[in-house]
């Protein structure tokens, strides 16, 4: 079976995985049962990025929301009667929490009535089949797969299946949802799921759409890769019309959002998530007078923030390239601070609507040089240095920061020499190298040398006089000294082979001596030669 928690968390993002422990140990410390689900586990097993973590809870989560936003989690919105909230977790990952529920219809279209089940219940009445799996994040029963719709083989045959046949009934924004699901993952509908899609839009159900659920899926359409392939498809079966009736006609600015798309993901690729919900959102109704685009966010019950947003983002783009253009932001610099102040999204936006090449210039370093030396700044090597975190250390963080931007202390050496400066740190003295003292051998400068004082000694000895001293103080350094024997009782070290050439001698001689005495045993004691006989004495 499948590592479903390692394979979970090598996957997310390091925001999000905090989130995710923080959620864990709220759950433990509330004995409340937790679970991931939804989009995060359909994103997690089809290999799309993560994008939200949708955790669902076996209780009410409003005590662990507001223990939440204690930590810098912030609320984007809430409903009290579904227990439901969307959140930005502190460190910028989305999210939601919300409580298990089930929904009961008294007949097909109608109004559901709520209530509050556990996880297999919640599961089960979800939309599509892929987006009704979870995980358990609790202690006993960590890491198990939830899955009681087969959900996994329908992302495996890369099919979107609706759970009942009165989906699209109940619930006509669906109609909308299957086509961006279809859209981002390149899936097609199951063939009863099909079905069932073409006799809703005979039916004209995409009539009884409401306002504030076109508004969802207008805001997640603002975080798809593509915008532009879901709003085709939502153009090709007249469900723009949902958004507002002459949207169908006049469309939406698709060379824009083809713009924004490419210029976000150089944003992502440099590890920036821009939130382009209000770029988007003003491409889409860009076409559509100003009255219309009013009435269009009021219909679909966008928050008075974010009707505002999208109405002051042309004015507020157009202040940041100004301060971008001026002397303010001459220097690396203080364009650096001034851009990291900027949302991510209103620089996207200037590169797609504003594109004055000093801006363009400017916001293009950012990403790709400044922002770059700003994260690969050493703390480390100046704690290792000995330098305590505090006034001064960032002190001398930013100054090296600075001479970095200015092209100097790049290289590793440069750096730690620049850091020991900033910091007054004396470099260490170089160690002397030690003269080897060793009596030259051989050597042609050192020949002639050695043969001096040998020559200087023979004409010494040869025309010195009887008890002349220096005679005498010559002969010795004249004379070879002489070879050092060894103590008695020592052998000289051999090699390995003159040793077993000396074991064989030694067998070899014994052998000899064994043969020797056996043979002297052997011969009788006539055959012992005889003495010659001694010579007669002449007479005279």
């Amino acid at each position: 079976m499948p590592d479903y928690m390692y394979l979970l968390e090598s996957r997310l993002s390091p925001e999000q995985r905090a989130a995710l422990e923080r959620v864990q140990e709220l759950s433990r410390s509330q004995q409340i049962n937790v679970y991931l689900s939804g989009s995060a586990i359909r994103d997690l097993i089809s290999g799309q990025p993560i994008r939200d973590l949708d955790f669902t809870v076996e209780a009410n989560p409003v005590r662990m929301v507001r223990e939440l936003e204690k930590g810098g989690a912030r609320v984007v919105w809430e409903n009290e009667k579904l227990r439901h909230y969307e959140i930005i977790f502190a460190g910028d990952a989305d999210g939601s929490i919300s409580s298990a529920r089930d929904d009961v219809y008294d007949r097909p279209g109608a109004k559901p009535e709520i209530r509050f089940a556990g996880i297999m219940e919640d599961l089960r009445r979800r939309d599509f089949s892929f987006n009704a799996i979870a995980i358990s994040l609790n202690a006993q029963s960590r890491g198990l797969l939830l899955d009681p719709t087969n959900g996994l083989a329908d992302l495996e045959r890369q099919e979107v299946r609706a759970l009942s046949i009165h989906a699209f009934t109940n619930q006509p924004v669906r109609l909308m949802s299957i086509l961006r699901y279809c859209a981002r993952m390149g899936s097609k509908m199951e063939t009863r799921t099909e079905e069932w899609f073409e006799l809703a839009m005979e039916r004209r159900l995409f009539e009884n759409i409401e306002g504030a659920d076109a508004g969802h899926e207008v805001r997640a359409l603002a975080r798809e890769e593509n915008p532009t392939a879901t709003l085709k498809q939502w153009e090709s079966r007249g469900l723009l019309a949902s958004i507002h009736p002459r949207l169908q006609k006049r469309k939406p600015d698709y060379d824009s959002l083809n713009k924004l798309t490419r210029v976000r993901s150089n944003f992502l690729s440099a590890g920036i998530r821009p939130r382009m919900q209000v770029a988007v959102t003003g491409y889409v109704l860009g076409r559509l007078k100003s009255r219309e685009a009013a009435a269009a966010l009021r219909n679909m019950e966008f928050r008075s923030a974010e009707v505002e947003a999208i109405a002051h983002l042309v004015p507020e783009a157009q202040k940041v390239v100004k301060i971008l253009k001026s002397r303010k932001t001459n220097s690396a610099r203080d364009a650096y601070f001034y851009l990291a102040s900027v949302p991510p999204e209103m620089l996207v936006f200037i590169e797609v609507e504003l594109p004055n090449p000093r801006a363009v210039s400017k916001i293009r370093n950012y990403i790709q040089k400044w922002r770059p030396i700003r994260q690969a700044l050493p703390l480390g090597e100046l704690d290792a240095l000995g330098v305590p975190r505090g006034p001064k250390f960032d002190k001398i963080i930013e100054q090296l920061f600075e001479m970095q931007l200015r092209g100097r202390a790049r290289s590793p050496e440069d750096r730690t020499k620049a850091l020991r400066n900033l910091a007054g740190i004396k470099e260490e003295p170089k160690k002397k190298e030690e003269k080897e003292k060793k009596k030259p051998t051989k050597g042609k400068e050192t020949a002639p040398a050695a043969k001096a004082p040998e020559a200087k000694d023979a004409r010494i000895t040869k025309d010195a006089k009887p008890g002349d001293k220096r005679a005498q103080q010559a002969a010795p350094s004249a004379a070879p000294p002489p070879a050092k024997t060894p103590p008695s009782g020592t052998k000289p070290p051999q090699s390995a082979a003159a040793a077993i050439g000396a074991r064989a001698q030694a067998k070899h001689d014994d052998a000899a001596k064994a043969h020797r005495a056996a043979h002297k045993l052997a011969r009788p004691a006539h055959s012992k030669p005889k003495a010659p006989p001694a010579k007669k004495a002449r007479g005279r």
